[in-house]
């Protein structure tokens, strides 16, 4: 490393090891994607973001050499079985590809906010561009094939206004309904629908094709906890006369081969759920009724908890790779005392 070199900030680290791991498993899964997918305009989609990630996983590797940092296990070929049969639908891959494309997004445009060495904040700025590119691109091939999944319609005001009553901010109550949903909260109650519907599936997939039981089971519990929030949000949006719109359930094969780890799925799931947890910390903010603030708090513990547990199965499978952290003093002191 050159010795006049800038050093790597701690949240700098975290960016760049994060996202190695990510783009690793990524990787895992579009090789076995463009093994499967036939349709001529989502070919090019899964090509395009497969590349990005091989590029992707090359800079990092580069920038961990430079820095004399030890280069992430993260996921290899041995965490994908590329004789599997075929597991997922081609509108299937799109709508995954088009959800990650969400996240990855949200993702990259927080670790461009923590990162301050121009080499860093560059290889971010373009994986964003790639990132809005995917997004662009999978959106229009779901437009054209009917499949993108539109948030609700609501009739356009005529007027505005201010908030008049604290009223406003309240929630369920015995003696009054609740004020009518507005654009904000509809549409974080949409988004959250739909990622629990994409994670109910991974769900399903994933348990549908592991051997092992225990993992099998954190998969369906995973499901169902998916399916419960999915009827909460609902229910909540049809109290207020809207249709929430559902996407088709014709994504995944009857195939009981695994294509991925178990390592890699539970990982996978894993993220997703931390995701979610985000995503409904965000929603809780942005929320003015009491009582979808409570939903959101009281869901996100049973994501917490169920996330927790994931943690708990990679830990005593030896799958969970350790992020870089500082030295325990106290553990070096304690070595020198006894040398």
């Amino acid at each position: 490393m050159n010795e006049n070199r800038i050093k790597l900030t701690s949240s700098e680290i975290a960016a760049i090891w994060t996202s190695y791991i990510n783009n690793s498993m990524a990787k895992c899964i579009l090789s076995y994607f463009l093994k499967d997918v036939e349709d001529e305009d989502i070919r090019p989609i899964v090509q395009f973001i497969y590349d990005t990630a091989v590029t992707n996983l090359e800079r990092l590797t580069h920038l961990f050499k430079e820095e004399a940092l030890p280069v992430p296990i993260g996921f290899t070929s041995e965490d994908v079985n590329m004789n599997a049969p075929r597991l997922y639908t081609d509108t299937f891959m799109l709508t995954y590809l088009n959800h990650m494309a969400k996240v990855g997004l949200l993702t990259y445009s927080g670790y461009i906010s923590i990162s301050a060495r121009k080499d860093v904040r560059t290889h971010f700025i373009k994986g964003l561009e790639k990132l809005s590119e995917l997004y662009d691109r999978s959106s229009d091939v779901a437009l054209s094939k009917g499949i993108f999944v539109r948030a609700p319609y609501i009739a356009y005001p005529t007027t505005t206004d201010y908030v008049d009553s604290k009223k406003y901010l309240s929630g369920f109550s015995l003696f009054s309904k609740e004020r009518p949903l507005n654009t904000i909260e509809i549409s974080h109650l949409f988004m959250n629908m739909q990622t629990n519907l994409i994670g109910s599936k991974l769900a399903i997939s994933f348990a549908q094709t592991s051997p092992i039981e225990n993992i099998q089971q954190w998969m369906l519990r995973g499901r169902d906890i998916s399916k419960k929030h999915v009827k909460i949000f609902t229910a909540i949006l049809m109290d207020n006369d809207i249709q929430p719109p559902m996407s088709s359930d014709s994504s995944i094969t009857d195939s009981t081969i695994p294509p991925f780890s178990d390592k890699l799925t539970m990982f996978h799931m894993t993220l997703l759920s931390t995701s979610g947890m985000g995503n409904y910390a965000t929603a809780a903010a942005a929320s003015q009724r009491s009582d979808l603030i409570t939903n959101y708090e009281r869901l996100s513990l049973e994501i917490g908890q169920y996330a927790k547990d994931g943690a708990n199965i990679m830990i005593q499978n030896s799958w969970l790779e350790q992020p870089p952290g500082t030295l325990d003093k106290a553990e070096l002191t304690k070595k020198k005392n006894l040398s």
